[in-house]
């Protein structure tokens, strides 16, 4: 018997879960060349974003932040690796008095823990989890990974996760590779001033890679 027509069949005693989902709404990052490729992040879903230090992936999580708050989103993010800068975050335009920082003291872990917790309470329109680049991330367990991506399932948040490399995997809806192409500089070569960075991001799942270019400037 043709599978279509067992799923078909099966559909109305199995749970929903089988059934076919609609497409999930997509939120704008505030990065036009970011949104014409991949559309934006798909919310209730799981987006991971990795690459090397100094490939850009903290300039585009202040971008996705600045963009919620201008949506009057609140938002969360878990810092495993007490990394992250707010003087320097604020200055990128990110809303502080919209952000809740959670510091986990380079804990994968407790960052998880934290991660499922929030998401678990509602209320936020994004959660992101930088992981940085802790040697602990690959250790984490793919059960892990299904566990949040289960939390956020049926929720109108986006959930972002931050790492040097891809951990996800399978439970990432999208994914999203950064990396460092060149740095822009002002000023005579004796005196010259960092003036911004041009990074490539590049589409890994889902569907056919694509690539963009997208310069972040200094503020």
């Amino acid at each position: 018997m043709p599978a279509a027509v067992l799923k078909k069949q099966f559909a109305s005693f199995l749970p929903l879960d089988w059934q076919d989902r609609p497409a999930p709404e997509l939120a704008r990052t505030g990065l036009p060349e970011v949104d014409a490729t991949t559309g934006g992040l798909p919310r209730g879903c799981l987006t991971e974003i990795f690459g090397p230090a100094s490939s850009g992936r903290t300039s585009l999580l202040c971008a996705i932040l600045r963009e919620a708050a201008a949506r009057a989103e609140e938002c969360a993010l878990v810092d495993a690796e007490d990394a992250f800068d707010p003087v320097r975050a604020s200055q990128a335009g990110v809303r502080l008095d919209r952000l809740l920082w959670v510091r986990c003291d380079h804990n994968a872990e407790h960052a998880l823990k934290a991660a499922d917790l929030l998401l678990q309470g509602g209320g936020f329109g994004l959660v992101a989890m930088d992981l940085g680049d802790t040697p602990a991330a690959r250790r984490i367990s793919l059960a892990s990974w299904f566990r949040l991506r289960r939390a956020v399932e049926h929720t109108p948040t986006v959930l972002l996760m931050l790492a040097r490399q891809s951990n996800a995997k399978t439970c990432a809806s999208l994914m999203l590779e950064c990396a460092r192409r060149e740095a822009e500089w002002c000023g005579k070569p004796s005196g010259r001033l960092l003036r911004g960075i041009r990074v490539e991001i590049a589409r890994r799942k889902p569907g056919r890679a694509g690539a963009m270019n997208v310069r972040f400037p200094l503020r």
